[in-house]
């Protein structure tokens, strides 16, 4: 793992980024150069067209680093323990955001499936393996919980049946809501820093589709990649900062 002055280096680099634009002096070009932080997540995490996710939005405060998204679209907490070792841990990160909830959470009505695709105490378990091994390995996780569902047409037409209340603005959630609760509780046992997507986009978001922080009900717009861009802005200072 690195050394702690690239840490030093890059937390006055994220705090300039936050203040100025990413604007730096001559004498402090690129000083997080050599960085890593993976982006471990779902679909909420992973490349989706020309939109500027949050990712992107990171990678241009901070132009030194290598912000690597590992985010797969459709993976729950099981599908990403899979993967872990490939796309996270061997690429030896400094940061890694750990982001994934809603596919864990979603009960597919439309199959006749009647519980969710991962238990929530699974993923629960899942979690906290993410942290605690990439803690013994040297690296810094964040958690996030994971956004907040809207109904579509689409979506009604899909979940639209128990658990599930179409009639009810938040009956898409009804599920989502205690994983994201399960966040919380591990980013608090295990100290380690909490994003909480969940609260940002309740307290910011509007009716959808005009107000939304959502392209479809699920995902978020580039509105809401740059609210969660910048909650892990004011984050990673102090991340980066511990020995």
């Amino acid at each position: 793992m690195k050394e702690r002055i690239g840490f030093v280096l890059l937390v006055c680099a994220v705090a300039a980024a936050v203040a100025v634009g990413g604007a730096n002096e001559p004498s402090r070009a690129n000083p997080q150069q050599g960085m890593t932080i993976v982006l471990f997540g779902d679909s909420t995490t992973a490349p989706r067209g020309d939109l500027a996710i949050f990712g992107t939005l990171l990678q241009e405060h901070l132009p030194g680093a290598a912000v690597v998204n590992a985010g797969v679209g459709g993976n729950s907490t099981a599908d990403a323990r899979l993967r872990f070792e490939q796309d996270v841990l061997a690429r030896e990160p400094d940061v890694v955001t750990v982001a994934f909830g809603i596919n864990d959470a979603a009960i597919d009505v439309w199959k006749g499936d009647t519980e969710p695709r991962v238990p929530i105490e699974i993923y629960r378990v899942n979690l906290r393996h993410f942290v605690e091994t990439l803690k013994e390995r040297g690296s810094r996780p964040i958690l996030m919980t994971p956004n907040p569902l809207a109904w579509t047409p689409k979506l009604i037409e899909l979940y639209g049946k128990p658990p599930y209340d179409p009639d009810d603005s938040e009956g898409f959630n009804v599920l989502l809501a205690d994983y994201a609760e399960v966040v919380r509780n591990v980013a608090v046992e295990e100290e380690v820093p909490l994003v909480d997507v969940w609260q940002l986009f309740k307290e910011h978001q509007g009716n959808y589709p005009d107000e939304s922080l959502l392209l479809d009900g699920m995902h978020p717009n580039a509105r809401g990649h740059r609210l969660v861009a910048d909650a892990l802005l004011k984050v990673l200072p102090s991340v980066l900062a511990e020995s």
